[in-house]
């Protein structure tokens, strides 16, 4: 196994340490609009359906990019197309603080963030890890799928401080500086598409060579044929509806409703965030030992026995509870979905299919984040929205049984 020389550390772990910074920087830009939706309000007096409707848009494109980037990463590395994508988010992100009208937010927040942000997804790391490891590989996708969820969440009460103190066009653009002067110069100087590129092999990888296959010139037509593919992308489906497009768009809110302070929710998201890390790096390790399918359907299983509880949830203490448990699964399906999108389909062809599954995960986010928004302005309250996510979870739970390993 090819290492590096001083070190002893085989270059697969550098790789996988800037998809890392990538992912967890990448991902905290995802929370931003949850986090300033109450700034917007007040400042444009738009109404809550509205910065709604732009999330909605983001999280939908973020999916509908996903599997073109996927191909391209398949095609022509993932090198270039994550620079291209960095740049293109940094550049909306940017121009997001001149906004003065609602067209503005949908074009910056809802069409170019939404598209460019597939290119620092689990989509890139799922290419990655495919490319890069050989052995280990639910270890290594636990770590970056962990990288995703927790970025967003981690970084959650740093934001929420500094939209109270500063407001909402600088805690934009303090992520705008961490992309555009940390993230994008370790992808330019250290990322590369493959071990053969570096001379070496994939980690864990035994014998004289290394043995890349080219993607499959039409792979989706195969792939859409199986009936494996639509398990997998449904139940996915229901992972972005009980995830990103309910708690990334609405927990703060619905939480400042009950009476808890803006502060105390941030921390309950970066506490979530804390936890997600072990969790999804456990899933990782369990599915390197015990097979992807079981631990999956116990992820939803218990996703959705604690979103019928969550509005129930009425002081601190329950609240952190909450955010342990919900914590421990909140993106830990990443591992063992994107592990079987490899196994079922080829990891030559990872990029497209993991991207056309991740589609799924969005368009459910686009979903939760827009219905939830729709049925708090009839309901008043988001009651309704957890527990119907909560029973959706359930049948998430029913389709990952069905999956044959």
């Amino acid at each position: 196994m090819t290492t590096i020389n001083r070190t002893g550390i085989h270059y697969a772990w550098i790789i996988l340490a800037v998809t890392f910074a990538c992912l967890f920087v990448g991902s905290a830009l995802r929370s931003v609009p949850g986090i300033i939706m109450l700034s917007l309000e007040h400042e444009f007096h738009w109404d809550r359906g509205t910065i709604s409707g732009a999330v909605a848009v983001n999280l939908f494109l973020f999916g509908l990019a996903g599997p073109f980037l996927g191909r391209l990463m398949d095609v022509f590395g993932v090198k270039a197309i994550t620079i291209t994508m960095i740049i293109m988010v940094t550049l909306g992100a940017g121009s997001s603080v001149l906004i003065q009208q609602p067209w503005q937010l949908y074009l910056l927040w809802g069409v170019i963030i939404g598209a460019g942000s597939g290119g620092t997804s689990m989509i890139m790391g799922s290419a990655v890890v495919n490319r890069w490891f050989h052995e280990r590989r639910g270890l290594a996708l636990g770590i970056l799928g962990a990288a995703f969820s927790s970025g967003q969440l981690i970084f959650t009460p740093v934001l929420m401080k500094l939209n109270i103190l500063e407001g909402w066009r600088t805690t934009t653009l303090f992520i705008v500086v961490l992309l555009a002067l940390v993230v994008l110069p370790l992808v330019i100087w250290l990322m590369a598409d493959s071990p053969g590129k570096k001379g070496m092999r994939p980690y864990g990888a035994n014998g004289h060579t290394e043995t890349t296959l080219s993607p499959d010139p039409n792979p989706m037509r195969k792939v859409m044929a199986n009936p494996q593919f639509w398990l997998l992308a449904f139940s996915f489906g229901i992972c972005g509806l009980t995830t990103s497009g309910l708690f990334q768009t609405h927990l703060i809110t619905h939480g400042i409703e009950h009476g808890f302070p803006e502060m105390t929710m941030a921390v309950s998201l970066g506490l979530m965030g804390a936890t997600d890390v072990f969790g999804t790096i456990l899933s990782g390790w369990l599915c390197d030992r015990f097979g992807k399918r079981w631990p999956l359907a116990v992820y939803y299983l218990l996703r959705g026995a604690t979103l019928l509880l969550l509005p129930y949830v009425e002081s601190t203490g329950q609240l952190m509870a909450f955010s342990v448990v919900y914590g421990l699964n909140w993106l830990s399906t990443i591992p063992a979905t994107s592990a079987l999108t490899a196994d079922l389909f080829g990891k030559q062809n990872v990029g497209v299919v993991f991207g056309w599954i991740c589609f799924a995960h969005q368009v459910g986010a686009a979903i939760a984040s827009y219905g939830a928004g729709y049925l708090h302005q009839i309901a008043g309250n988001y009651t309704l929205a957890f527990m119907a996510s909560g029973l959706f979870a359930f049948v998430a739970t029913g389709l990952v049984v069905l999956i044959r390993e």
